[in-house]
């Protein structure tokens, strides 16, 4: 059983008397801290290839250092997704993780003025940035998750998709607009302190008013949300539960403790997450290897003088824009068709290489923009369809296990893109295997998820 915070779950039987937000509330301010974290997360990202390369890295370094930044960001997942699901405190997962976003991305201002040390520095704080959300990743796709099953997850997590990356297109133009402004770096790191701050003030508040978005889940709330009662399942997670070991409050016959989850009977006996899962991150993880980190991108197109400084943060903002767009369409796409949208990813994955790394500046406009539809495909239903296939209970698991996979690819195809960056031709064919191998687990994947829908019923027979 989940064991609640009692942090994160104060004030929820006050909360459940009085009138609750709206699960498309709920969901719409999540993406709105995503929005102003990520304006301040992506104006930084924009601009991190050139700058490493400015404090004196190759592209081999650039390559590692991003690569094992998103690796660290999605792998550690892994430790702090089954955190989050046995401590039960996503909300508190989530602040710790945007506060250090928050502070690290500023502080790469001070990195030109130190000398031989702001490499280090530098490298150090890209890393803490991908940390932060390696801590508040899980806990808040499971908090965004719980609100979306009462509007639609592919609707939910398209919306919530679609104002994060609103702010990773606005952060590339602040960027932009800063350097046009001052012609140098580091001014464009220092204002990334703003937005920083108004996302935790914005995520605290949410955080006040709805403690626990358990109450969604039984789909009762989508447009008031007033008078929710969680589901069975979810009981563990609320604290006005009697402890069976107090005689003082001796357990109900009518909810014996310890039941698990009936219609996953896995879930009192641990995180044993389905096969299906398993075979969707790994076919989500070697598509990844082939996509080419913006880190990469940015150091070429500045390394071979394709385009000005200045105009690097409004191609990664293009990019942006790409990925809010393909997300949204994807997301309904799923609520509609289903999971088979997802075969789409690694045809475009498969054109990255070869457009990202050309000499020529409109190829590579084109590859940045397909990056970012893939990125935002990866991003949102990806994730939409690991909460359809993990029961409520073990998704925080489950999106720590799908992102170490994540996390691994991004790392080898990080440094795959810094070895093969002046050997393109290999790099394409490398990639292009990939994704056959890609789309032979997705539809793997698909049809073992046929199967085991039917298997519950073929059980009660």
């Amino acid at each position: 059983m989940t064991t609640p915070s009692p942090t994160d779950n104060a004030g929820a039987g006050a909360e459940n008397a009085a009138p609750r937000w709206s699960a498309w509330r709920v969901v719409v301010n999540l993406g709105i801290v995503s929005l102003v974290i990520d304006l301040s997360s992506k104006g930084g990202q924009s601009l991190t290839g050139p700058l490493l390369g400015q404090l004196g890295a190759s592209a081999l370094i650039v390559g590692i250092v991003t690569g094992l930044g998103e690796a660290v960001a999605l792998a550690l997942r892994l430790v702090t997704g089954p955190w989050s699901d046995r401590t039960g405190r996503y909300w508190r997962f989530a602040i710790v993780g945007y506060a250090l976003t928050a502070v690290c991305l500023p502080l790469l201002a001070v990195t030109p003025f130190i000398g031989g040390a702001g490499l280090l520095l530098a490298s150090a704080l890209i890393l803490g940035d991908r940390n932060g959300k390696a801590i508040r990743s899980p806990a808040k796709t499971v908090l965004l998750a719980n609100a979306a099953s009462a509007v639609g997850r592919g609707r939910g997590f398209a919306v919530h998709k679609l104002l994060d990356q609103l702010g990773s297109l606005l952060g590339p133009l602040i960027a932009w607009a800063v350097i046009a402004v001052t012609a140098v770096l580091w001014p464009a790191f220092a204002v990334l302190a703003i937005p920083g701050a108004v996302g935790m003030g914005v995520l605290l508040w949410t955080r006040r008013r709805v403690p626990d978005t358990n109450v969604y889940e039984s789909g009762e709330g989508g447009e008031g949300g007033e008078g929710l009662a969680p589901s069975l399942a979810n009981l563990a997670d609320q604290p006005d539960q009697p402890d069976p070991a107090d005689p003082a409050h001796p357990p109900d016959p009518a909810h014996p403790p310890d039941q698990g989850n009936p219609e996953h009977p896995e879930s009192s006996a641990g995180p044993r997450l389905p096969l299906s899962f398993y075979l969707l991150a790994a076919a989500v993880g070697v598509s990844t290897v082939g996509l080419v980190g913006f880190g990469v991108i940015s150091f070429h197109l500045t390394d071979a003088g394709i385009v000005p400084l200045a105009t690097v943060p409004l191609i990664f903002a293009a990019a942006m824009a790409a990925s809010a767009l393909a997300a949204l369409a994807s997301g309904y796409a799923y609520d509609a068709a289903g999971a088979r949208v997802l075969l789409v990813l690694p045809l475009l994955v498969v054109l990255v290489p070869g457009l990202t790394l050309s000499l020529q500046a409109g190829a590579v406009l084109a590859g940045a923009l397909i990056w970012g539809a893939a990125t935002g495909i990866q991003e949102s239903t990806a994730q939409a369809l690991v909460a359809d296939l993990v029961p409520n209970g073990h998704r925080g698991t489950a999106y720590g296990v799908f992102a170490a996979f994540g996390g691994a690819a991004a790392l080898l195809g990080g440094v795959l893109a810094g070895a093969l960056y002046d050997r393109v031709p290999w790099l394409v064919a490398i990639v292009g295997i990939l994704q056959v191998c890609s789309l032979i687990l997705f539809l793997v994947t698909f049809r073992l998820q046929r199967r085991e829908r039917l298997q519950p019923a073929e059980d009660q027979v």
